[in-house]
């Protein structure tokens, strides 16, 4: 941001998530079809919620007439070349490790990478100073279905293994506090951030963006996953 103002830049977009929402204890409720209202919790659960808080703490105070800030919150960004979120996915099938919570019978937002750019893009153009957006590929779907078709442009099948959310929950806590009696260092294999992020319904409104930016999420699931099979059988 100092950067910026040097560069007379006139308005800076911030990429943040709809993770900085996650919230533990007495600030923990459900992301049903929230919007950009919604205010961050003052617990955060787990480190990256509570540093991608911080940062949008800052942006939102950095806000001027000579230097708009915007925050863009593109939700589950996914797409061919994606090294986040489906790698792992993919890891943990070929593994034999892959469960999921609930059964994965519920919905979620997405948002294809190429949404997330014309999200960004409008935002630049023509975001108000100050304001937050969601971005996503529109109408929710649910979790298993689309992370079985995510899998399978990798030619792999997911299978049908579940656990309740709820025990995963109380296990990764149980992790958790392990790790930190421990102080062990090698990563977590799962953590309540996770199991609250994609092992329950997470759906946002991007009507905001729709409506102030002219954002229109042009790339559908449908084409956005045709693109990867394409990319899987050429090798990409």
């Amino acid at each position: 941001m100092a950067a910026a103002r040097v560069a007379s830049v006139p308005r800076l977009v911030h990429v943040s998530t709809e993770a900085v929402l996650v919230g533990t204890g007495r600030d923990y409720r459900p992301l049903v079809n929230v919007d950009e209202m919604l205010p961050r919790p003052q617990r955060p659960l787990g480190l990256y919620a509570l540093t991608k808080g911080l940062a949008e703490a800052r942006v939102l105070a950095a806000n001027t007439p000579e230097l708009e800030t915007v925050i863009v919150r593109p939700r589950f960004i996914w797409g061919a070349g994606d090294t986040t979120v489906l790698p792992p996915l993919a890891q943990a099938v070929r593994a034999g490790a892959f469960v999921w919570f609930d059964g994965g019978h519920y919905l979620i937002s997405s948002c294809h990478v190429a949404n997330a750019c014309e999200g960004l893009l409008a935002a630049a153009a023509r975001g108000r100073g100050g304001e937050i957006y969601f971005v996503t590929d529109g109408a929710p779907v649910e979790f298993r279905t689309f992370v079985t078709q995510l899998l399978a442009t990798q030619r792999l099948t997911p299978g049908g293994r579940r656990i309740p959310a709820g025990l995963a929950y109380a296990a990764a806590g149980a992790a958790e506090g392990l790790w930190r009696v421990l102080r062990l260092r090698r990563e977590l294999p799962l953590t309540r951030f996770r199991v609250r992020i994609i092992g329950e319904e997470v759906t946002v409104s991007d009507a905001k963006a729709r409506r102030e930016l002219g954002y229109a999420g042009r790339m559908s699931r449908e084409e956005g996953l045709a693109k990867m099979e394409l990319g899987s059988a050429s090798g990409g």
